[in-house]
């Protein structure tokens, strides 16, 4: 086979399976990330004097789990820089896992605000009062939700743009908070017009139970990312057809692999040649393969390691 003529085709063994490709404008990302502890500070606010205009332990609840929004913005922009570095010495990979690092920590800290709010709201349940001015403070959360609502938005939309698990976790959490809000608004209705004092904090329990079921389920999805979960399934036909159409003057490629840390794409592939090619030929190979993959998908890594022929895995039945 001439070593400039690509063969019909390269048997590709696939185990495992990659991301589409990743554009990572680190400023833009990093301004978003910072813009997100203002928008949360500004809805902390606002819903704080709904609360307090109202008097509302459901309100509170809502005010309270919006503390948590606002630490946990400032997380996912530490986050966010942190895994901006370039690997070092101590970090050859990288430091892409630092935001699900801060993923998993804004999901501890939803627990830990899921159960003041019950606490809260269970001496409330013992203690009932009647809710000052319900419409006033229902208006003023109700500003407060749409903000969340439009940034949620935009946060979910630069999360998958630049496959930050950072921003995924903070749109999440923001996604929740918004039903919670709309929940609180509808229960501080209810209780204004049948006038039961005591259905102001059996929603702010909901609220609660809510809130920990989202970040479990942020936990959830961040420990996938810390245990070297594979890159979507989509982008594995795309590298398997880069591959075998660059692949001209091997033999084979198998178990080609992947991992996503952050942003960063990690491919790795053995390569089948001839026991007769050179070190030379067969470096200029894994160049040429490692090149058409890392300009598809920027941030990619590819490792490649070579075999001879008599490593080759059998043609597949």
């Amino acid at each position: 086979m001439a070593a400039d003529m690509p063969p019909p085709s390269v048997p590709i063994v696939l185990h495992g399976p990659p991301t589409e490709p990743i554009e990572h404008p680190l400023r833009g990302l990093e301004r978003f990330a910072l813009a997100g502890i203002g928008v949360g500070i500004a809805v902390l606010a606002i819903k704080i004097v709904a609360f307090l205009i109202s008097g509302s332990v459901a309100l509170y609840s809502d005010a309270l789990e919006s503390t948590i929004n606002v630490v946990a913005s400032t997380a996912a922009y530490v986050a966010v820089r942190l895994a901006a570095k370039p690997p070092d010495e101590n970090y050859p990979y990288g430091y892409g896992k630092a935001e699900y690092l801060s993923a998993i920590f804004e999901g501890a800290l939803i627990a830990v605000a899921a159960f003041a709010i019950m606490r809260e709201a269970y001496a409330t349940f013992l203690a009932p009062h009647a809710i000052a001015t319900p419409l006033l403070g229902m208006a003023v959360n109700a500003l407060a939700t749409a903000l969340n609502v439009g940034w949620s938005i935009a946060l979910h939309r630069a999360g998958k743009r630049w496959r930050s698990p950072a921003l995924l976790a903070d749109a999440k959490h923001l996604q929740t908070d918004v039903m919670t809000s709309i929940g609180v608004v509808f229960g501080v209705g209810l209780v204004a017009w049948t006038g039961i004092p005591w259905l102001d904090p059996a929603i702010a329990i909901l609220v609660g139970i809510n809130t920990l079921w989202s970040g479990t389920m942020l936990v959830r999805d961040s420990l996938a990312g810390l245990l070297d979960a594979a890159a979507p399934s989509d982008v594995l036909a795309a590298i398997e057809a880069l591959l075998e159409r660059e692949a001209y003057g091997a033999m084979q490629i198998h178990d080609l692999r992947t991992r996503v840390a952050g942003e960063r794409l990690f491919v790795e592939f053995h390569l089948v040649v001839d026991g007769t090619t050179s070190v030379s030929r067969s470096h200029a190979i894994c160049d040429r393969l490692e090149n058409v993959v890392e300009t598809a998908f920027p941030n990619a890594r590819v490792t490649v390691h070579v075999e001879p022929h008599d490593l080759a895995l059998p043609p597949e039945l």
